[in-house]
This record gives structure tokens, sequence and C-alpha cells, in this order.
């Protein structure tokens, strides 16, 4: 039936009045579908125990499901506390009659130093295990790599650092661990900007194989992918002796003079992809007593880039190349070494939506301790909207050579809008609270999906 278009317009003609009056509504619907999946993990109850020895009259563990709603609405700092605290599904959310202050969480925030945000780590830890035991997947392939968080003048423990565009700003340099199939992270260690990239990585990744193992024990075959700044002796020595498959790229350094002088000297270059080429060496460091296997690549490019004249490895006649290597003991051809290692470049999406829809590169005091305790709050928010959507909405994705998610992930600003952010009222009928939101027949039927997984 075909409309008439009067009646497809309408006259708008006064201004509406805008008033501020005490009543149940709330824009973030969505929570609720939230709260049920985090009772079922049983987390309010353990996060009462992680942050038991931080106290406090509202309780350490509502504020924490506190930050958490607020990583979840898509606030970012403390103070945007205000803009939300007549809100009734974030109150029901935390199980506070009354939200704090910014002021308040701030100074619950500082009571955390590294001994009281062990037991937050080992919540986080156990709550990734528990997920990825739930998919049963055939082997795991960790991520390991820093980033920069750029703090102000003042905040403790924050340096300048190797951050190439800001250089002179102070930061943190924080290290994560990231679960390739399902974009969990497993472990993150914060640390000063003024370290290297590989610093504290042996006992980190001893930490992350540890807690692998206890779990999995060594029938789960674990895969490490990681750049030239852990290409160390220590690194390579521990992951050999743990049973551990890995791919590490390579620096062309001087003290590794042999890889460049391969490159230049190689003639014969085995197609690895497209405008790649590549062929394996079997590499002895003598100042390590190692011998690694070696893929080198190069690829071409129109363009003269820096690398081209760091290297100095081309002639003006076959054109422009960007030169690599990879160490790996893996049993793989050169097409799927490069695939694998290429693979590594999913990481820098999660750590991207980790610092722009979970605050990750918020500071939110001048303390060492709660700007690690916030970044732990962060990473938790992460892994469990994560879980949430392997266990309700996410669908496998076909394998790939990359070794990237293996199911299709929403990210956050999606699920943002499809799920969390729909306004609703909070009425009561019969003698029980009933949340009522406006008639949209695909808004019903994703709330009735994930009801229907969730109490499956």
């Amino acid at each position: 039936m075909r409309l008439s278009v009067a009646s497809l317009r309408r006259m708008i003609k006064g201004k509406l009045s805008v008033e501020f009056v005490p009543q149940d509504l709330t824009s973030y619907s969505g929570l609720e579908l939230l709260r049920r999946y985090l009772r079922q993990l049983d987390l309010p109850r353990r996060l009462r125990a992680a942050c038991a020895s931080t106290g406090g009259d509202y309780g350490g563990g509502r504020l924490a499901l506190l930050i958490l709603s607020l990583f979840y609405v898509g606030a970012r700092r403390l103070e945007h506390l205000r803009y939300v605290a007549g809100d009734p599904l974030i109150a029901r959310f935390c199980g506070l009659a009354r939200l704090p202050t910014a002021r308040t969480v701030g100074n619950w925030l500082r009571q955390f130093s590294q001994a009281t945000l062990a037991p937050l780590v080992q919540l986080n830890h156990a709550l990734v295990i528990e997920a990825v035991q739930r998919l049963a997947l055939p082997r795991l392939t960790i991520d390991v790599d820093g980033t920069v968080v750029r703090t102000g003048a003042t905040v403790g423990w924050a340096f300048r650092g190797f951050n190439p565009h800001h250089r002179k700003d102070p930061s943190y340099y924080p290290l994560l661990a990231h679960v390739a199939q399902t974009g969990h992270i497993l472990r993150v260690k914060n640390r000063p900007g003024n370290v290297h990239d590989s610093k504290q990585s042996g006992a980190f990744l001893r930490e992350v194989i540890d807690g692998l193992r206890m779990a999995f024990g060594r029938r789960l075959p674990l895969k490490f992918r990681m750049d030239a700044a852990f290409f160390q002796r220590d690194v390579l020595r521990l992951l050999a002796a743990r049973g551990c498959a890995y791919a590490i790229k390579v620096g062309y350094w001087h003290w590794l003079l042999p890889l460049k002088q391969l490159a230049a000297e190689r003639e014969r270059w085995l197609p690895v992809a497209p405008n790649v080429t590549g062929f394996f060496h079997d590499l002895h460091i003598p100042q390590w007593n190692l011998h690694l296997r070696v893929m080198l690549y190069r690829k071409h490019v129109a363009h003269e880039s820096p690398k081209n004249f760091q290297l100095d490895l081309f002639t003006p006649d076959d054109g422009h190349y960007e030169y690599a290597a990879v160490a790996t003991n893996l049993p793989l051809d050169l097409p799927a070494l490069y695939a694998f290692i290429c693979g590594r470049g999913a990481q820098e999406k999660t750590i991207a939506e980790l610092k722009g829809e979970f605050a990750l590169d918020v500071v939110p005091t001048r303390h060492y301790g709660a700007n690690s305790a916030w970044q732990q709050l962060s990473i938790l928010a992460h892994n469990l909207i994560r879980s949430f959507q392997l266990d309700t909405l996410a669908m496998p994705k076909p394998r790939s050579r990359k070794r990237t998610y293996a199911y299709l992930i929403r990210s956050m600003r999606t699920l943002r809008f499809l799920l969390v952010a729909r306004a609703g009222r909070l009425t009561r009928i019969g003698g029980r609270h009933v949340l009522r939101i406006s008639h949209n027949p695909a808004t019903e039927a994703l709330y009735a999906s994930i009801d229907h997984r969730l109490t499956a």
C-alpha cells in the first residue's frame, strides 16, 4: 500500500520546554542483562573478596562494579559520576542506594598497592581461564606487547619514555598478554614509561605460562607472538624450556650482521604473499649460544621509506623493499609463517578499543597504585563484555591462518548502541519491579535472544 506524502511529514512549530523532575527513568536498560550475566559468574561476591582489603562504607566490591558500569555506559572519567548519579539502573547494577562522589571513588582507588592489587589481578586471570575453558579451544595464541599511556607531569611513577609521537610527555608503559582467539587480555602489568618494552618480560611471561599450565596442563598447545623488542636470550630460552611455540620478530641490529649480509647477497627470493618474498635460514648467534630458524622476507613498496635508508639493502633498478625477519620454532612453511606473524595486528584493534571505549588511556589520579587499579578494572570490564558476547551473541568465524579472532565479536561501541543505551522506565506492578522499554521489534528480539541464552 502506498502512503500519502502528507502522512510521512509533520509540522513542528513550538519549542519543547525542558524540565528536570525526579523520575525512575533510565538511559541504560541493557545494564539489567549484563547484571544478570555477572551474577551467574558470581562476580559480586568474587569482587568483594578481591577488594576486601580496601574496605570503605560503600564496600570495595560495589565500588568496583560502579566503575565497570561507567565503562559500559560510555563514561571515561570519575567526574562523569555526576551525570549518571540519578540513573536507577546504574545504582541497581552496583547494588547501591546512593552513588558516591568522584572524590570518594578516587580515595578508594588510592588504597591499592602492589599487594592489595594482586587479588584483583588473580580474579581477572581466573575469569579469562573460565571463559576459555567453556570454549574448549584446541590451542591458544598469546600476543604480548606494550602500549603507551600518556600522563600528566606530576603523576606518580610516570616518566619520559620511548613514545615517538610525544617525546617530552611522561607516560606509563603497561605490558599486556592478549588471547588472539577471543580478544581477552589475560594479564596486564603497569610499568613506568622509561623502561624498555622487554623490561620484566621474562617474569611476566613466566606468570602467564604458569597460569595457563596450571589450568590446562600441557595438553593445550601454547603459541606466542611478539615484536623485535622481545627478541631476548632469556625470553627465547624460557619459551623453549616450557615447550611453547613462538614467532618473534628479529631486528636488523648491527651485532646480527649476518642477517643484513644474507638479505643483501640473496639472489633467489621465494614467493610468500602478494608483493612479499622470503627465505629460511638457520641462524647461529654465538653471543647467546643459540641456533634459530629465521625467516627473512621483504615487501615490495612503491616508495622510499625510512626502513630502506636504515637497511640500505636495495638497488634503484629493482625497486624499494621493506625488510623484516622472524625467528620461530614452528614447523610452518613461508606463507603460513608470514600469515601467522601478520596476525599480531589484531591485538592493536583490541588495544585501541581498550583505550577508546574502556578508558585504559585515562589517568584518574596521581597515585601509581590507584592508576594501576584503574587499568585492572578497565581490563576486567573488557574481558567480561567479551565473555558475555561469547556466551550469548558471538558466532564462530571461519578458521584463518593468521590465528586471529575465532568468533564474530561486536565492538563495545556497537554493543552500547544495540543493547546498553536503551531508555526505559522502572515501574512497580503487582508488587514487583518491571523495566518498561519503548516498543521496537529489533531491540525486543535482541533482548529476548540474550535472555533465552542466560536462562538456558
